[in-house]
């Protein structure tokens, strides 16, 4: 069972409002999960490493390097990292401990298609280096924590802010590893990943939230990025929205009535993905002998119709409300129900698509991370919640996640409306 509002885990507080101390312990436990999951990829694709040059994929030991030298460029080698959100990103940096690494290691300034052809150092140097930049990473946490308890540092959410993003950014990353492993038909890494099954009394049923105002976003002392601010008074009428996230009993009915053959329940952009990419079924699934079985694990198995499901893309969940005379829940309407019903409301077994374009608050102000939201205000949807595959910390009921429409890779579902 994945975590949900009110479950220990679930709110992300070592992130968001974690001490120095408790921020250590993280990032010394995120490492650790980074490295697993490394060697996962060493044991089942050898040396080499190699993977196909795919937009959803990167190399792994460019993934791997670009970790590490994130948190460098943000702590060790930022000159101004003890101001925060007010930091200027284009102050002077002194060079990387790989000589050249900004230019291999950059994602704003690296193609993505270029990453496979990059002169990168080897697993063991790569490992060498993430092991230094953590602990320069840990010291100026030490020395951060002195200031705060001095008084000569102004307050714990400038002086912390960069660590924090670099726990967030690992925790991203982690979870990247494993969708990407089950794209590539590697084994799960480790029990605490695998999905977990609901249980057949476990089925969608309606939430009835009135009428009145929500405070759309993130407000307050704390870590927050920057396009869950500045919070929003935002109106909603009353609605009626899934208790749970949609279950594969509740998805593979369409697919059995030839939901994928019928051009009605698809949108445009949905028809062309159909046509592009030949659907006919979710992602993983295959029907045999009157029976539905999914890859995993390097082996076909049983589906278990009572987890939620997932691998789904946009116009998939778009398409099933609807097929089942429902819609996608509004951004707005996913956090008020969460937030003002937070034992009711049950989250974090998959992502969940929303109907809400990814765009910026009215008063939207850039952090100095700014390629983390800014480029990608572009009309693709929220997604809201969290996966089995999300690291518990980085959980929130306010965290706004945004891929494209017809990402169906990640662990992405759905929860309706009422139409």
């Amino acid at each position: 069972m994945g975590n949900v509002a009110g479950e220990p885990g679930a709110t992300g507080a070592v992130l968001r409002h974690g001490g120095a101390g408790a921020l250590a312990q993280a990032l010394r436990e995120s490492r650790g999960d980074t490295l697993r999951a490394f060697a996962a990829y060493e044991a089942a694709l050898g040396p080499a490493l190699e993977v196909p040059r795919e937009a959803t994929l990167n190399p792994p030991r460019w993934e791997l390097g670009h970790i590490g030298w994130f948190q460098e460029f943000w702590i060790a080698r930022n000159p101004q990292r003890a101001r925060g959100v007010h930091a200027d990103p284009q102050a002077p940096r002194p060079p990387s401990i790989r000589a050249g690494g900004d230019a291999l290691y950059h994602s704003g300034q690296v193609a993505h298609d270029a990453r496979w052809s990059l002169a990168l150092p080897s697993a063991e140097a790569t490992r060498a280096d993430l092991e230094r930049q953590l602990e320069v990473t840990l010291r100026l946490l030490e020395d951060a924590d002195a200031g705060l308890r001095s008084g000569s540092a102004s307050g714990d959410d400038a002086a912390l802010y960069f660590h924090r993003l670099a726990l967030a950014h690992e925790d991203m990353h982690h979870e990247a590893a494993l969708y990407m492993a089950r794209a590539l038909d590697i084994d799960w890494l480790e029990a605490r990943w695998a999905p977990r099954s609901r249980g057949a009394d476990a089925g969608a049923v309606e939430l009835r939230v009135e009428e009145g105002e929500h405070r759309l976003g993130s407000s307050g002392a704390g870590f927050a990025f920057d396009n869950e601010r500045p919070a929003q008074l935002t109106p909603l009428a009353a609605f009626a929205i899934d208790r749970t996230a949609r279950r594969w009993r509740d998805m593979l009915p369409f697919v059995e009535a030839g939901g994928y053959r019928e051009p009605r329940w698809w949108s445009q952009a949905g028809r062309a993905w159909l046509a592009r990419s030949g659907a006919q079924a979710p992602r993983y699934l295959r029907q045999e002998g009157g029976m539905w079985i999914e890859r995993r694990q390097r082996r076909w198995q049983v589906l278990d119709l009572d987890r939620a499901a997932e691998h789904l893309n946009f116009f998939e969940a778009e398409a099933w409300c609807r097929w089942a005379g429902r819609r996608l829940p509004r951004e707005a309407e996913w956090e008020c129900a969460a937030t003002r019903h937070p034992l009711a409301f049950e989250w974090g077994q998959v992502w969940e698509w929303t109907a809400s374009p990814f765009a910026p608050f009215p008063g939207f102000e850039v952090h100095p991370y700014r390629d983390y939201s800014r480029p990608w205000f572009d009309g693709r949807p929220v997604l809201r919640g969290a996966s089995y595959l999300t690291q518990p910390r980085l959980r929130h009921p306010r965290y706004r996640n945004y891929f494209t429409a017809e990402r169906n890779d990640i662990a992405a579902g759905f929860r309706s409306c009422a139409a």
